[in-house]
């Protein structure tokens, strides 16, 4: 998704039917003489404009996928300027999950360097993937450390959320990410479930050997089930580079 407003406002407008337009204009130019509006309007863009998929190729169950209300309510906080930072927590605190989706995926489009990044914070939190897939955007590619984005995309896996589409992977994964998602594979090995395969993009990333290991050993366990999950999860690893292969 363009990080430019003013690419995504066409993008938004050929999704849109006229009356979808003319409403959000309007909304628009109120908010430049009534900052304050924004506590009005926010709440029925989803009326106006409709919940459809930005990109009408996206499936609509997908967490991850942008909605023209996403899209429209973006645009609304960013034509506010320095005066949407104010109305944030609020309209976060507030909002149901459709607004809360809108507002996390404005952050990186705001002018309140990291000063948003307790509403990511608390959307990853939640267990609602929508709202994590919302938070795990470029915004908190930039402003979360380490810890913080390591734990995010755990807490993506263990929720089976899929992983491949946030902003930040797989540069922004660490030895201790890495290290983390693998005892997690491991874990989920052991109790014979399903991995998917993208968890590797990470993993590989920073092979960690002792979990690898534990992960390998699993080929040789006595239970049945433990040893598909394993055959399964080592299956759907691309190959490694030989430097970093366990030994």
């Amino acid at each position: 998704m363009p990080l430019d407003a003013s690419a995504l406002r066409p993008r938004l407008e050929d999704r849109l039917q006229p009356e979808g337009i003319a409403w959000l204009e309007e909304a628009i130019e109120t908010l430049e003489s009534e900052p304050t509006q924004i506590r009005t309007l926010f709440p029925v863009v989803g009326r106006k404009v409709g919940r459809e998929p930005l990109d009408p190729e996206a499936d609509p169950d997908d967490p991850h996928a942008w909605t023209v209300d996403d899209a429209a309510r973006v645009l609304l906080l960013v034509s506010l300027g320095a005066d949407a930072e104010p109305e944030l927590r609020d309209l976060y605190r507030y909002g149901d999950t459709a607004e809360r989706r809108g507002l996390l995926r404005a952050l990186a489009y705001l002018p309140i360097v990291d000063r948003g990044v307790g509403l990511i914070d608390d959307a990853i939190r939640t267990n609602d993937t929508r709202l994590i897939a919302a938070a795990l955007g470029p915004y908190a590619t930039v402003h979360l450390d380490d810890a913080a984005y390591d734990q995010a995309v755990l807490k993506c896996v263990f929720s089976e959320l899929a992983i491949t589409p946030l902003d930040g992977l797989p540069q922004r994964a660490t030895p201790e990410g890495a290290r983390m998602l693998a005892a997690l594979v491991h874990e989920r090995i052991a109790a014979g479930r399903h991995v998917a395969a993208e968890v590797w993009t990470v993993i590989d990333r920073h092979p960690p050997e002792a979990e690898l290991r534990a992960i390998e050993a699993e080929l040789e366990s006595p239970f049945e089930d433990r040893r598909r999950a394993a055959e399964r999860a080592l299956e759907a690893r691309p190959a490694a580079p030989e430097e970093t292969t366990t030994r």
